[in-house]
């Protein structure tokens, strides 16, 4: 256990260096040039010379990768090269944005999904089984930005009953936060559906077709007894994965519900990174995603491995 714990850390800690190294890469390759973005396209070539001498764009590359990898781990993200404010204070703050978004997303999406997976499952080739079904697949072809536009259409345009951007300020009331964060969320917990739901009713009609629920079933065990302590632990393994990966999802998913409904979170933040081509900035956002969804596939093998002591990790 120990042993695996270290070396599932040794190896984050691997990856982490060489995303880290890959999104400066990326960002050096970026077609267009910083000066440029932030003086416009009329500055004279005077200007753009004394800026990129100013922000240290004419040292060698690998002075600056050992640079902001340093300052990365001290703490000192630099500046963002167009809001002008330091990076760290403004990246913590939608960052915090963000997690509250992702957060009642996964909170209320996956056991939604685990519930109408089992039921599903357990219901298998009933009309419940090819509603839920069909529903779930339904859902799997539809893109989030349209989703997240029927929403804004129906509910914010139509009935006018939900505002159609989720702007959140200091000074507002939780009232109106609450009713800001319903359509964003109500789109994420959609997508998440999806792929959590089918996974689980896969997963759940394998097993209650196996030997040991009949033998469990013939005992006398009453159907509750049966699907939770014996059925639900067992189909719950290979869904953990889908859940892991659904936090890949929701930083994808977040990118774009948050431009959507200009929420103040981490995916828009990423976005005027890339538009204003604010490298240091883009920089630091892709890193904490990347972190993130390293942190999730972590936190899945552990609650794997609770639930299957069978597992021996070497």
């Amino acid at each position: 256990m120990v042993i695996f714990l270290l070396r599932r850390l040794a190896f984050m800690l691997a990856t982490l260096l060489f995303i880290s190294l890959l999104i400066f890469v990326v960002t050096e390759v970026l077609p267009g040039d910083v000066a440029t973005a932030i003086l416009g396209r009329r500055a004279t070539v005077e200007n753009l010379a004394a800026l990129r001498e100013q922000l240290g764009l004419e040292r060698p590359a690998t002075t600056r990768y050992v640079d902001w990898l340093t300052g990365m781990l001290r703490g000192d993200w630099g500046d963002s090269l167009t809001l002008k404010v330091p990076i760290y204070p403004l990246v913590t703050e939608r960052l915090g944005n963000s997690l509250i978004l992702a957060t009642l997303a996964f909170v209320i999406g996956v056991p939604l999904g685990l519930f109408l997976g089992i039921i599903a499952g357990l219901m298998q080739d009933s009309w419940v089984d090819h509603l839920i079904s069909g529903s779930l697949l339904a859902l799997i072809s539809i893109p989030e930005f349209v989703l997240a536009t029927t929403g804004i259409m129906i509910f914010a345009y139509q009935f006018q009953i939900l505002p159609a951007t989720s702007t959140i300020e200091a000074n507002m009331n939780w009232q109106t936060v609450l009713l800001a964060l319903i359509l964003p969320t109500t789109t994420l917990v959609l997508g998440m559906l999806a792929h959590v739901g089918r996974m689980m009713r896969t997963s759940i009609a394998e097993v209650m077709h196996s030997q040991y629920i009949r033998t469990a079933t013939l005992k006398g065990l009453k159907m509750r007894v049966v699907v939770l302590r014996h059925a639900l632990p067992n189909a719950l393994l290979p869904t953990i994965s889908v859940i892991a990966l659904e936090v890949g999802y929701l930083l994808g998913g977040i990118v774009v519900i948050e431009n959507v409904f200009a929420y103040p979170g981490l995916g828009r933040l990423m976005l005027r990174g890339v538009t204003n081509q604010d490298l240091p900035l883009l920089q630091a956002v892709t890193l904490i995603m990347t972190f993130a969804f390293m942190l999730a596939n972590f936190l899945a093998d552990m609650v794997y491995m609770m639930l299957n002591p069978r597992i021996r990790y070497e």
